[in-house]
This record gives C-alpha cells, sequence and structure tokens, in this order.
C-alpha cells in the first residue's frame, strides 16, 4: 500500500462516500488526499516516527472499503450510555440505540447536510488524519448542550479472507458554552487483520466540560493510529482518557491547544503491551494564552518483547504567562527483553510559569513480591497484584462506571 494505490482507490470510492462528489465536503476530501499525497505515509525518518515502523503494515494489500460487513451478534456487552455502534467503519442500525439530538452519525447528517459540518474540520491534520478526511465513511456527531447524557461510540472491525480493510472513522464533539458530557470512545475487534485509521475533534466552547475516554482494545492481528485533536476556549476543561490494549501495533496522537484564558487540559493515559506488540502515544499541548494548566500522566505496562514509545511534549507560547504544566511518564517492565523510549519535553518561551516533567522505568519490586508470596499468594497473582496496584491510580481517575469493566479488560490482557 502506498500514496499512489490510495489515490486510485479514493477515485473510486468517492462517489459512495458521505456527501457524495459534488459538494463542499467532496472538495474537503480532495484537498486531503492532496495533502497526504504531498507528505506520503509517515516513515522512520520523520523524527516523530522514528520509533515506529509502519512498512509492516504498509506491505499488505490493505484497501479502504465500503462494504458492509457480516453484522455480528455482539452479546452482552458494558453500556457507558446512548450507544452507536459502527462495523467496519458504518453505523449499525440494528445494534445501536435509537439517534438522539446529542448524538446522531455523521454519515446521516451529512445526507441532510452534504458539506462540513463545521468550518474548523480537518485544520491542521498530519498526513493519516488527512488521509482519514479524504476516505471517512462513518463516525458520529456530538453536540454538548447543558449536562448532556453520556455517550457511548462504539466501533467494531475485523478483517475476512480476502483484501484486508482499511477502515476510516470520525468523531466530532462541538460544545455549547457552559456544557459538560462524558463522551466514551471503544474501538475492539472482531478478528482478522485490518488497519484502523481513526480522527476526533474536539472543541470545547467557554465554560465548557468535556470528558473523552478512548479505549483501543482491537484484535492482536490489527493495525490501529488514532489522532485526536482538541481546542479550548475561555475557562473550558478538556479531560482525556486513553486506555492501549491491543494491535500489533498502535500509534496515538494527541493534540490539545488551549487557545483562551483559563482552560485547563488534563491527559491520562494507561497502555499494555506483551509479545511482539508496539505502543506508540505521543501528545502535544499548547498554551497560547495566560492563566491555563495542563497535567499529564501516562503509565505503561510491558511484558515479553513488547516495545512502547512515550513522547509528551507542552509548549508555552511567550503570550501564555502564569501557565501551570506537568507532563509525567512511568513504566512497569515485566521482563528483561521489553523496551521503553520515553521522552516528556518542554518548550518554554514564557518567564512566569510553573513547569515539571518527569520520567520512570522499573520493575517490580522484589521485596513487594517477597512479603506477598511469604503470606501464601501464588506468584502470579502476586505479580498481577501489583500490576493492578500500578494501573489503580489510571483507573480511579475514571467515571465510576467504566472502572469495572476496564479492570475486566486489563485482566484479558495480563500474560
Amino acid at each position: 500500500m502506498n500514496a499512489k494505490s490510495c489515490a486510485d482507490a479514493f477515485a473510486r470510492a468517492l462517489p459512495g462516500l458521505p456527501g457524495g462528489e459534488r459538494s463542499e465536503l467532496a472538495s474537503l476530501r480532495r484537498a486531503a488526499l492532496e495533502r497526504f499525497k504531498k507528505a506520503g505515509f509517515p516513515t522512520t525518518q520523520d523524527e516523530d516516527w522514528r520509533f515506529t515502523d509502519l512498512s509492516p503494515a504498509l506491505a499488505k494489500p490493505f484497501e479502504p472499503t465500503l462494504d458492509w460487513a457480516k453484522v455480528p451478534a455482539i452479546g452482552e456487552r458494558p453500556r457507558f450510555g446512548a450507544r452507536l455502534v459502527f462495523v467496519n467503519g458504518r453505523f449499525a442500525p440494528e445494534l445501536s440505540d435509537k439517534p438522539a439530538a446529542h448524538v446522531r452519525p455523521l454519515s446521516e447528517v451529512l445526507r441532510e447536510t452534504p458539506k462540513p459540518v463545521d468550518p474548523r474540520m480537518a485544520d491542521g491534520e498530519g498526513a493519516l488524519a488527512s488521509l482519514n478526511t479524504a476516505f471517512f465513511s462513518d463516525g458520529a456527531l456530538v453536540r454538548l448542550t447543558g449536562e448532556t447524557p453520556a455517550v457511548h461510540l462504539l466501533f467494531l472491525t475485523g478483517g475476512a479472507a480476502g483484501t484486508p480493510p482499511m477502515i476510516h472513522t470520525r468523531v466530532l464533539v462541538l460544545t455549547e458554552r457552559g456544557s459538560r458530557g462524558l463522551v466514551v470512545e471503544e474501538h475492539a475487534g472482531l478478528g482478522g487483520t485490518y488497519f484502523s485509521n481513526h480522527v476526533a475533534e474536539v472543541f470545547a466552547a467557554e465554560g465548557a466540560s468535556v470528558e473523552h475516554v478512548r479505549i483501543q482494545n482491537e484484535g492482536l492481528e490489527a493495525f490501529h493510529v488514532s489522532s485526536t485533536r482538541a481546542r479550548l476556549a475561555k475557562d473550558a476543561r478538556y479531560a482525556a482518557h486513553a486506555f492501549g490494549l491491543g494491535a500489533a501495533l498502535s500509534r496515538s496522537d494527541v493534540l490539545c491547544r488551549l487557545e483562551a484564558e483559563g482552560a485547563d487540559c488534563s491527559l491520562n493515559g494507561l497502555y499494555l503491551a506483551s509479545g511482539t506488540q508496539h505502543a506508540d502515544h505521543h501528545t502535544r499541548v499548547i498554551h497560547e494564552r495566560p492563566h491555563g494548566s495542563s497535567r499529564e500522566l501516562y503509565k505503561g505496562i510491558l511484558d515479553g518483547k513488547a516495545r512502547a514509545v512515550f513522547d509528551g511534549a507542552i509548549e508555552v507560547t511567550p503570550d501564555a504567562q502564569k501557565t501551570d504544566a506537568k507532563v509525567y511518564n512511568k513504566n512497569l517492565l515485566l521482563s528483561e527483553t521489553a523496551l521503553i523510549n520515553t521522552k516528556p519535553e518542554f518548550k518554554i518561551h514564557a518567564n512566569d510559569v510553573q513547569c515539571k516533567h518527569g520520567a520512570t522505568v522499573g520493575q517490580l519490586s522484589s521485596d513487594a513480591l517477597f512479603y506477598l508470596r511469604s503470606r501464601g499468594i501464588g506468584a502470579v497473582e502476586a505479580r498481577n497484584l501489583l500490576v493492578h496496584a500500578f494501573a489503580g491510580e489510571m483507573l480511579a481517575a475514571l467515571p465510576e462506571m467504566l472502572r469495572e469493566p476496564l479492570n475486566a479488560a486489563i485482566d484479558a490482557r495480563l500474560p
């Protein structure tokens, strides 16, 4: 798969994409494809990708697809609010709650108004996000007004015999002044090989508060790339919780811009990787105005020959005096062959700020293991108790209804 094959696929796919080929949205898609063709797929020659090699994924003949997958029986799954389900990039009404005023499928919205839902869509994208803009087949539009009920967006993706699919989905969160709401994105695998490329955009109006939970639990033969961009107005609050559990290779990019005075951003993350999994988390917070605050804590648990990358950058512009910013990354290695590349960093262009950063990499305490073993607890149980204690801080930061399901998902991924 290369830029040319994506361009050829775009020509075939455009007539069937939401908005069609003769609309304002189609023009946005064409412009995005041109940006992608100019940039191409990222390689290890790019500084931001030097520890993450996409070539194993690009060697596969992924094909952007608009075909309906067979709708699966998903059984009893935890629910975290009004739920919309998407199967291989398409809205599945038979598995979903009835769309409401505050959450609707993008395909439905774009049938009514085939133009960009918001003029800020696709602003300042990277190469893979531009590819998503060109190809996205569906997703959700979430509108927060006042105290908005929780929203659960479940993306189910799977590969079958034949050409593996490349799926592009999108979430757009728009808020009104002073509104509050919880948005949960869950990405889960149905088996097989596939490439999931997801984009989420959050626009927090003055005084709005958005809590955004992203759960990546793709299949272990899958490739998952996501880009999240948040823009915060005066006194807005954005709290993001990222859980990376699945995929053979995953990459998560988060960009949060504090565009007005008093904005507050909190980024929390937990990633688990074992076997030969590769997990990459890149975050960037930009303080543009005074009296902004940001706190960032990502934790990693690695076993086997797993590889992980954390790059957390905070930039403080000259106009962002009185900024209070912190970024920390803590990692637990359960084997001698696991590896983490971590780089929390600041770019500070103001002189009246409070900024702290740090990173740790360590193993389980032998004293703690001995203490638990001496009280009759088996080796595996003792290790898992300590691992859960390490992860507990990230679970405690979640809304209560999410803690038990996430704890179970972590259990299922532990060796």
